[in-house]
């Protein structure tokens, strides 16, 4: 047993065990005569004829207290009192968490059957799916996503038409199916210089068309042949099997400053999206991977 699973137990058993005590106690300070006459007092007086008298509880109200501490120790015997002990009753708090998802997800199961290995492009034309699409995503994607799907820092933005990964129906599913995991390596190293970073950065600044030391640029342009465009493509508009965002476009998920790239580039990136198989199930990953597909076609 734990520390602290040793203190709950022994403060239980002091408090129940004291109770007694003071309950034995009081009912022993009751007069053999008839308490109700009993002139014992406890010294207070107010506006010289209010008198404060120490009578002792009643009987039956004792008794009910006698019955209180005899249901707190059936309680702690019928149900699990300590830690690794199981109660007499063969109740827990996860045996009845079971119980309660088995039938929730039953019930679930029969509301999501009507969309089971359902084309992700028929789902997007159900408006009764889109919604019921849109709230599993507010309670499983917003919080990284935001809740209009607009992305975030590190986030991609899931309501437009840029997709780094593919925006077909089946590679969406599978996104959240399986997750992503982002490999952008550390290219500071081989790179060489803080100045030759910074050639780089600059260079794939211009591939957006912003303004740039074109002289900055001309010097990043062959450090990106060399050790860039093997992911993100000679022209720079990148690999969706890798996962290798374009390069050319305005979509920046880490931001387009000119620190923030070199950092990307000295550092790398490790953003990862989890896979939600495990976590809703396909038939409700479908459904959200419908919705999102919904909102891409929205904006073409």
């Amino acid at each position: 047993m734990t520390f602290w699973s040793i203190y709950v137990i022994t403060l239980t058993a002091v408090t129940i065990i004291a109770s007694t005590w003071l309950l034995w106690v009081t009912s022993k300070k009751r007069s053999s005569g008839d308490t109700q006459s009993s002139t014992e007092t406890t010294g207070h007086v107010w506006d010289g004829d209010l008198t404060e008298y120490n009578k002792p509880l009643p009987r039956w109200w004792i008794n009910l207290f006698y019955l209180t501490i005899v249901f707190a120790i059936g309680y702690l015997i019928w149900y699990p009192s300590a830690d690794k002990v199981d109660g007499r009753g063969n109740w827990s708090s996860k045996s009845q968490h079971d119980a309660d998802k088995a039938v929730a997800d039953e019930k679930l199961k029969a509301l999501y059957a009507r969309f089971d290995g359902k084309g992700i492009d028929v789902i997007a034309g159900d408006p009764e799916a889109l919604v019921t699409g849109k709230q599993i995503f507010s309670n499983n994607c917003a919080v990284c996503h935001g809740s209009d799907a607009g992305g975030a820092v590190g986030f991609p933005n899931l309501s437009d038409s840029i997709w780094q990964w593919g925006g077909d129906p089946e590679t969406i599913l599978t996104t959240i199916l399986q997750g992503r995991q982002a490999a952008m390596p550390a290219m500071g190293g081989v790179l060489g210089s803080d100045q030759a970073v910074t050639e780089t950065a600059v260079y794939v600044q211009s591939l957006s068309g912003m303004p740039v030391d074109e002289s900055l640029a001309a010097a990043g342009s062959k450090h990106f042949a060399n050790t860039c465009a093997a992911c993100h493509g000679v022209d720079g508009k990148g690999n969706p099997v890798l996962g290798a965002p374009n390069l050319t476009d305005n979509d920046w998920i880490y931001g387009s400053s000119l620190d923030v790239i070199k950092y990307g580039i000295n550092n790398g990136r490790q953003g990862q999206m989890p896979a939600h198989e495990p976590l809703i199930g396909e038939t409700q990953s479908r459904l959200v991977a419908a919705y999102v597909y919904s909102l891409s076609q929205a904006k073409n």
